[in-house]
């Protein structure tokens, strides 16, 4: 038994050291290749540069409608004419509903001759006290009962006049949530109205930011929506208390809305542009190749007639559109690589074509892409 084991030992160690050897062979006819050399790859170039970038305070706001209210009916009644459509635009005071009034009509004509009787009596009541014929307490009573009758029948036209309910303020209506013959009670909703142009954006900053904001700066906001879209507004209100549980101040923008893109509850990306410029060296966001162990930039140096890349590492900063900031990396005029990057390492050889390059923009269009 102890025969069979040894013999197979041996013969694995033969099997290993055979294939130890043929590695070592191979491995040493590539050392001794003269004219093995990588082949070189292609990649897009790019120049290190400082711009001067305009600072900004970036926040998250929310649109709200400079009027917004929900339209609803002050009086009970049933509905008998509608005068408007859903989502249609409308002026302050165009009328939208009508409520049913005969019974207040019928009652008014009641109030209007009740008020005529009593200015009649009150009338020659005044004339016969004037010679002391009668009492001057029947002239109060005269002049109450003739004041009653007046708060009667304005009471009526009131109610009447409410029965009409009109637009309080120039805006756009929304979806309409009644029908004709229907029964309103008091304070039942009937349609949204919404002033959009202008539009407020609200948002709230740290309070450590509150010496570098004021009234009437400029504010860029997008939206989702339209994210090609920057909307331009400026700052028309601070609050002037810090909230005690975040420690934030809040504030409001006024924004242009003459297109209608902008509605109300619509979530926004905030920049305050401040009136301070700062310079940052930066490259294409594409040079960087970002790993677990660090962020790093090809730069290209010549050797030997021919381009190799030298593996650098960096510290990014800020980035703005296309460009990335760099704390800490390769200095002004040094040529990088712009796309490609993933395929290199350090020493290797490349050749540049940038006829097909993307152009880096501060302010890139998606729809140039």
């Amino acid at each position: 038994m102890l025969k069979k084991i040894l013999i197979t030992f041996f013969g694995l160690l033969i099997v290993v050291g055979f294939i130890i050897g043929i590695k070592a062979l191979q491995i040493g006819a590539l050392k001794s290749s003269d004219g093995f050399q990588l082949p070189p790859e292609y990649v897009t170039s790019a120049t290190v540069k400082e711009e001067t970038w305009k600072q900004t305070l970036d926040a998250v706001g929310s649109l709200t409608a400079v009027q917004g209210v929900t339209v609803s009916s002050e009086v009970a009644g049933k509905v008998t004419k509608i005068h408007f459509e859903s989502g249609e635009p409308v002026e302050e005071g165009k009328l939208l509903v009508e409520l049913d009034i005969t019974t207040e009509e019928a009652q008014l004509a009641a109030a209007v001759a009740d008020v005529q009787l009593a200015k009649l009596i009150f009338e020659r009541v005044e004339k016969l006290r004037k010679t002391f014929t009668v009492a001057e307490s029947e002239l109060d009573s005269a002049r109450a009962s003739l004041l009653s009758a007046s708060a009667q029948m304005e009471n009526l036209e009131a109610v009447i006049k409410k029965k009409k309910i009109s637009a309080p303020f120039t805006g756009r209506l929304g979806i309409r949530q009644i029908d004709k013959g229907q029964f309103l009670n008091n304070g039942d909703a009937i349609v949204s109205l919404q002033s959009l142009d202008p539009i407020y954006v609200d948002f709230s900053f740290p309070q450590k930011w509150i010496s570098l904001v004021e009234q009437g700066m400029q504010v860029e906001i997008k939206v989702d929506s339209f994210p090609e879209v920057s909307f331009k507004g400026n700052i028309s209100a601070i609050n002037p208390e810090v909230a005690v549980s975040t420690r934030t101040i809040s504030l409001r923008a006024t924004l242009d809305n003459s297109d209608g893109k902008l509605l109300p509850g619509m979530f926004s990306q905030v920049s305050v542009n401040l009136p301070k410029e700062k310079s940052f060296i930066v490259v294409p966001a594409t040079s960087i190749l970002y790993n677990s162990y660090g962020d790093s930039v090809f730069v290209i140096k010549e050797s030997d007639g021919q381009k190799i890349v030298e593996q650098h590492f960096v510290e990014t900063g800020e980035a703005r559109g296309d460009f990335v900031s760099l704390i800490k990396g390769p200095e002004v005029g040094s040529v990088v690589v712009s796309s490609g990057a993933f395929k290199l390492r350090h020493g290797v050889p490349i050749i540049i074509n940038n006829d097909l390059a993307p152009k880096a923009e501060i302010n890139p269009d998606p729809s140039d892409s």
